[in-house]
């Protein structure tokens, strides 16, 4: 990592990169240092062909609690710190990282995710979450808005009434109410939770890696697209993974009657 901290716990395995947040005593909240670490991991995970998907967990009993307020408070009288200058600094890079990372990212819940690490859990492409965790968006609480893309995946997640009803009031939710909306994959228990994740990162990573950056590329440029421009879209995201070695394996594969090999080329 260019920029490393025990913040974050970083392991690398069979193709996943497997990404901690390392504050349990404070569930995870996020300083300065964490995101850093996070936005530098991020980074590396894209530039580097060995790693084929990502997983990002939290350490102990809570997933991420959000941002560290000690940091958002005045420091010996000093005014109070731009919240709007810590949500550009910290947590817009990891949204922008994690949705241009064109290779699988999944998130593994295993407690409370609250304020932004609720909806950093949402912005992820396959989220996974015990049974016991849940997700509360907490701002409310505090007089501010929902940030780190809440106000953009929530309500395209859950509707209008329903994105609403959770930003104005900041109500717990359980994790099996938050699959029953779509704002999640799947939830599972606790003990299975991160053998589950770790066996499906391990398996997309295993697969054409290629195609499903491609189709996620495709997936963001719809929040935005007519349908006409999404159709030249999917076009040309076709006439690239038409041209990909996982493409041609695949290929080759079904025509020798045997399981394909892919490289994520």
């Amino acid at each position: 990592m260019s920029y490393s901290s025990a913040s974050l716990l970083v392991e690398q395995a069979q193709g996943v990169l497997t990404l901690t947040l390392n504050r349990p005593d404070v569930l995870n909240s996020f300083t300065r240092d964490m995101a850093l670490a996070l936005q530098s991991a991020l980074a590396d995970a894209a530039a580097d062909d060995q790693v084929r998907a990502v997983v990002l967990t939290g350490a102990g009993r809570g997933f991420c609690a959000g941002q560290d307020l000690a940091e958002a408070l005045p420091q010996d009288g000093g005014p109070i710190p731009d919240i709007g200058e810590i949500v550009k600094a910290s947590y817009n890079p990891i949204i922008r990282a994690i949705r241009t990372l064109e290779k699988p990212v999944l998130c593994a819940v295993n407690g409370i995710a609250a304020g932004a690490g609720a909806n950093l859990a949402f912005a992820c492409d396959l989220t996974i979450a015990a049974e016991e965790a849940s997700f509360v968006e907490s701002f409310a609480k505090l007089g501010l808005i929902p940030d780190t893309s809440g106000t953009f995946f929530v309500l395209r997640l859950v509707g209008m009434q329903r994105a609403t009803g959770m930003f104005f009031l900041a109500e717990k939710m359980p994790a099996a109410k938050a699959k029953e909306w779509g704002l999640i994959w799947d939830v599972v228990p606790r003990e299975s939770l991160m053998p589950t994740v770790t066996q499906l990162a391990t398996q997309l990573a295993s697969q054409a890696t290629r195609g499903f950056g491609l189709t996620k590329r495709a997936l963001n440029a719809s929040f935005a697209n007519s349908l006409d421009a999404q159709l030249d879209v999917e076009a040309q995201a076709m006439h690239e993974a038409g041209r990909t070695a996982d493409y041609e394996e695949g290929v080759r594969a079904f025509l020798e009657k045997r399981a394909p090999v892919y490289q994520g080329k």
